[in-house]
């Protein structure tokens, strides 16, 4: 049986998690070493301390889903998603503090954050962490003596991995960013921002290297470390943003057809049944099964290309994603027809308790920081106009899917008791939940669904939240599932509509999906992965990369649209015309740019600009960079045309070591 990475971690592991610390401020980047506390020519000249470095960033990659605030009311992929079509802010009674008005309140100078609101910041300090992990391991293995060149090749192909990562996030959170690739002996604050394009070019070549020395998943004992599989898919997502289509095809091909893959068609693995059947009985089926924490890293697992194991009290973080995820339905200003509560979080030792009617184990106790839109609850599944209930993603009878009309009233005074919660008074007519941004929405339980550990074993306990510690939040970076949909794409962008439609049928045939695609447009792709990828995907991140392909390829979008490759990122405007795929998207789908939207006590306007398709770059960086000049994006204060940018990766490298 294949253990985990987390059970192979060295001490050295304790130096790296001091690295986390020291770098947690925005300028990080401009810092030389990858220490100050010791001297990394010793620890580094082992392959044990390698080892530590790459099991410390292999690590790292979770806390982009699960890492939160003290407060718990966010996680860093939540972000990701207020950023797309499929969601908004939801936290309405947060006053001036609402994440609404995006496209007035997200500047170089405020709006960005590490809190409640987004995460913004917390990417960019994390991402050039990571890369600095990266950098540690690249820059000092030459200095570890025994290692044969397979060997130095392998851990150079890790390390190249977690670097173009990083880096693939960043240029499409971001955009033109400061390139940096090695650590450095003195500071550095006259960094060059370089472009996206050329940072892109460097991270496919580093990818072309890693597929060839990274060994595959079957030959490798630990579950959780970077494969060959993990390369290649990175690999097909960076030969897409950079217009290489039929190579992005043929890399696709090998991992579905000749990596031993395969996706999983039947249920298997350990059978969770979910919080509480008494309340919500699942019906196992191999949805439900594909996304238990236990089942995801397991060797049955044929589709799982990588994973992060995230389990047990060693190593384990939190993920919270009933409570952030999942609609607030215990507010008490959700009413039941007669003036009670409509649904309460009672504790099982509380006397009002009823196991049939205990709604807090079966769907988490949510306040919907992340509120779900009516497009991903009702319009995202409609496919050839019909909204498809027997897709097991969207499908209650199953129970993999939650509507809220499946909670009932449980409050034992109210003569509604025991009945179906409904959104709207059947004596008066009136609505019943005046909040329908964080009360009320649909959700996919068995994505959300994850057993609370320490909340199960307190009985007094009326707070279920998701992953907690000593609970098991394994998750998936990448599976099959998403590479069948990578094909899709470099089909269609080089005209292969109906071969791209039966790749997207592949992973609906899987899902018992009544409606079948003959032919396909980028939309519906798009939509496609986000039925399968929720929570998994950088929804954000894919949505912008998306935009760029289209703007490579020339191609259409589903309502007739061609962008320019000249400026599908540099519009600014929250009209309906013009601007980039991203925004077409978030402004036809989404609350965003639609007007004032009533709740509770409050009015809201939930604005989203084109120029947002790039969060800023934040003012510390650019003010740590004090002997330089960054480029500011488009559209936010500071931005300047005219502010040198490195054209190519090449002349990037070469300009590190010049401090002056």
């Amino acid at each position: 049986m294949k253990q985990y990475i987390k059970n192979k971690l060295s001490k050295g592991v304790v130096i790296l998690t001091g690295m986390a610390a020291m770098y947690g401020c925005s300028e990080s980047f401009l810092k030389p070493d990858p220490l100050s506390f010791y001297e990394p020519e010793t620890t580094f000249s082992t392959e044990s301390g390698l080892q530590a470095a790459l099991a410390m960033t292999d690590r790292h990659l979770r806390l982009y889903w699960t890492n939160y605030t003290a407060n718990n009311i966010l996680v860093p992929i939540g972000t990701e998603y207020l950023f797309s079509d499929m969601a908004v802010y939801g936290k309405t009674d947060a006053g001036g503090g609402i994440f609404d008005d995006i496209a007035a309140k997200l500047t170089p100078t405020s709006g960005a954050g590490n809190n409640d609101s987004n995460h913004i910041l917390y990417f960019w300090d994390q991402t050039y962490t990571g890369i600095k992990y990266a950098n540690t391991v690249l820059s000092f293995i030459d200095n570890v003596t025994g290692l044969d060149e397979n060997t130095k090749n392998a851990y150079k192909g890790r390390a190249y991995f977690h670097r173009a990562f990083r880096y693939y996030a960043l240029v499409f959170q971001f955009g033109d960013v400061p390139l940096v690739t090695k650590i450095l002996e003195v500071p550095k604050q006259n960094y060059s921002s370089t472009k996206k394009e050329a940072i892109l070019d460097m991270i496919t070549k580093d990818l072309e290297f890693a597929i060839e020395w990274v060994p595959d998943q079957k030959d490798m004992n630990l579950i959780g470390m970077v494969n060959k599989g993990a390369c290649r898919q990175l690999l097909i997502k960076c030969y897409l943003a950079t217009g290489q289509f039929e190579k992005a095809e043929q890399q696709a091909d090998m991992l579905i057809n000749g990596s031993g893959y395969a996706l999983m068609q039947e249920p298997f693995g350990i059978n969770n049944p979910g919080g509480e059947p008494n309340t919500w009985a699942i019906t196992r089926n191999v949805i439900w099964d594909l996304h238990r924490p236990e089942n995801k890293l397991t060797n049955a697992n044929t589709e799982m290309i990588m994973g992060m194991p995230n389990s047990g009290l060693e190593s384990h973080t939190d993920f919270l994603t009933m409570r952030i995820f999942g609609p607030m339905w215990s507010d008490g200003n959700m009413k039941s027809p007669d003036g009670k509560n409509a649904v309460t979080n009672y504790a099982r030792n509380n006397g009002n308790y009823n196991q049939e009617l205990d709604f807090l184990r079966a769907m988490g106790r949510g306040i919907a920081t992340v509120s779900s839109n009516y497009f991903s609850q009702h319009t995202l599944w409609e496919v050839n106009g019909e909204e498809d209930h027997q897709d097991l993603r969207h499908n209650r009878e199953v129970g993999n899917w939650v509507c809220m009309e499946d909670f009932k009233y449980n409050d034992p005074t109210s003569e509604y008791y025991g009945r179906n919660v409904q959104k709207y008074s059947p004596v008066t007519g009136d609505i019943l939940c005046p909040d329908t941004i964080r009360d009320w929405f649909d959700f996919p339980l068995y994505k959300i669904y994850l057993d609370d550990a320490s909340a199960a074993a307190n009985l007094g306990a009326n707070q279920f939240n998701g992953a907690t510690n000593g609970s098991n939040a394994n998750w998936y970076l990448y599976r099959l599932a998403e590479t069948y949909l990578l094909r899709a794409e470099a089909k269609f962008y080089q005209g292969k509509v109906s071969q791209a439609a039966d790749d997207v049928n592949e992973v609906r045939k899987r899902a018992q999906c009544t409606q079948l695609y003959t032919t396909v447009t980028i939309g519906d792709i798009a939509s496609e992965r986000a039925r399968e990828l929720y929570l998994e995907e950088w929804r954000n991140v894919e949505l912008t990369r998306i935009s760029m392909c289209l703007a490579l390829s020339g191609k259409a979008d589903e309502w007739g649209n061609v962008y320019n490759v000249s400026n599908w990122d540099k519009q600014s405007g929250t009209d309906a015309t013009g601007g980039s795929y991203w925004y077409q998207r978030i402004n036809r789908y989404t609350p965003y740019n639609k007007g004032d939207i009533r709740v509770r006590t409050a009015t809201l306007n939930y604005t989203m600009s084109k120029h947002n398709i790039y969060w800023p770059i934040p003012n510390s960086a650019i003010t740590a960079n004090n002997k330089g000049v960054l480029s500011q994006n488009y559209g936010y204060d500071g931005y300047d045309a005219s502010v040198h940018v490195w054209d190519n990766w090449q002349d990037a490298v070469a300009d590190e070591d010049k401090t002056e």
